[in-house]
């Protein structure tokens, strides 16, 4: 693996991938989805495609290119992760998808972790901000305002692990035994789980390059170091360091300053148990938030959940240093309601926001964003949006879609300015 850049190297990295799709005809991959894929990857491209057209009339499209992944995959060509997909997804830099099934206890591994991994996509980026409007199981959602950077490519999800009572197994638990001394059950099925410190640093400097563009106040080192010493441990100590390294004209760590940054960002560390405690109680504490792969991933549903679930809750799987990215719907496959044009295209939608702000198309996302909050605000949303709220009419996937693009407004300021990108 080639050596991560160091900040100023990422810095002008970024930089250059927003140039890269300074185009006003580029192409973007996409994957369907499996299950509710059918319904609600027509809705959101839809709502793309409306949307470039309302900012951008006649001087801006996007080129869409359907790559397979999944079932439709499978049924097509019998891999569920076909090598042209992956070649798809390099050669044009960006795409999006709907999403895949997984199989649980068996079958093939999971194909958005092989997605992540094979295109070494290492920051999972998960935005999570409340929409007035939504009923949530919490008092304050309006106080949820957190981008979460979980780590992509290693920990549990590696996938280096051994069924148990097979062959493999036997053979270290016995080397474990002899040589470390290792007593473990000899019927336990054995995982690894891998905490680099080139993955860790490039991880937590992408969390901090973000709060420092963002200017955003604070951003939480989340581990459970306490009990995994040299592995989340490590992550936290590492993180530390990294400010002191190279951020340490613009952040630092709690130990160094006493709680008081000054005009700088505070880095602090909290232990995952406790801060699944604190995101309930008093989540308006945190701003961007560099995590493990396994905690970002509780973490980051936890957090969905308290906006109104991760039907509106978007994602992205990013690699700073190369440009690559593929964003995506965060919820599963939800086959039982597949084709009755139901469920919610929100999460894909934002997911889609967020690769438009990626792109550097801000006026786009805006535009979506904003249609968004009024359609939600005005009552106009699918089943799962309506529970606890009166509602005229529940929308289904394509309604849903239709009634943001008719709360879709550009000032004539707006557009005169976007002529000129």
């Amino acid at each position: 693996m080639a050596e991560n850049l160091k900040r100023t190297d990422l810095i002008n990295a970024i930089e250059e991938t927003r140039k890269s799709f300074d185009t006003d005809n580029p192409t973007v991959p996409f994957i369907e989805g499996d299950g509710i894929g059918i319904d609600i990857w027509p809705a959101a491209k839809k709502v793309f495609d409306a949307a470039v057209e309302k900012t951008y009339k006649n001087d801006r499209k996007i080129n869409w290119i359907e790559v397979l992944a999944g079932q439709k995959a499978y049924d097509t060509t019998s891999e569920w992760l076909p090598d042209k997909t992956l070649e798809t997804f390099n050669e044009y830099g960006v795409g999006i998808k709907g999403p895949l099934t997984t199989p649980v206890g068996e079958g093939i591994r999971s194909i958005n972790v092989a997605i992540r991994q094979e295109l070494d996509l290492y920051v999972c980026l998960r935005p999570i901000k409340y929409f007035k409007g939504i009923q949530t199981p919490t008092k304050n959602p309006q106080d949820v305002d957190i981008t979460l950077f979980r780590e992509n490519t290693e920990d549990v999800y590696a996938g280096k692990e051994l069924e148990n009572s097979s062959e493999d197994v036997e053979k270290l638990n016995n080397f474990l035994k002899q040589e470390f001394g290792w007593d473990i059950r000899i019927d336990s099925g054995i995982g690894i789980k891998p905490i680099s410190q080139t993955a860790s640093e490039r991880l937590i400097r992408a969390a901090l390059n973000y709060a420092v563009e963002n200017d955003k106040k604070n951003v939480a080192l989340v581990h459970k170091g306490n009990i995994m010493k040299f592995t989340e441990g490590a992550f936290r100590k590492w993180g530390y360091d990294l400010v002191k390294s190279e951020f340490s004209d613009v952040a630092v760590s709690w130990e160094d300053c006493g709680g008081d940054p000054g005009d700088k960002i505070l880095v602090q560390d909290v232990i995952a148990d406790a801060f699944l405690q604190q995101i309930l109680i008093k989540p308006q504490m945190f701003d961007v938030i560099a995590t493990t792969n396994l905690n970002g991933d509780y973490a980051s549903d936890a957090l969905a959940a308290q906006i109104g679930g991760i039907g509106i809750s978007p994602g992205g799987n990013i690699n700073y240093e190369n440009g690559k990215a593929v964003f995506e719907a965060t919820h599963g496959t939800a086959p039982k309601y597949a084709g009755q044009d139901k469920t919610n295209p929100g999460s894909l939608i934002l997911s889609g926001v967020m690769m438009f702000r990626y792109m550097g198309w801000n006026s786009a996302a805006d535009l979506i964003v904003n249609s968004m909050e009024k359609t939600i605000l005005e009552g106009k949303v699918t089943y799962d949006l309506a529970r606890g709220r009166s509602v005229k009419k529940i929308l289904s996937s394509s309604e849903f879609a239709n009634a943001l693009i008719s709360n879709m407004k550009t000032s004539k300021k707006e557009k005169l300015s976007l002529i000129h990108i």
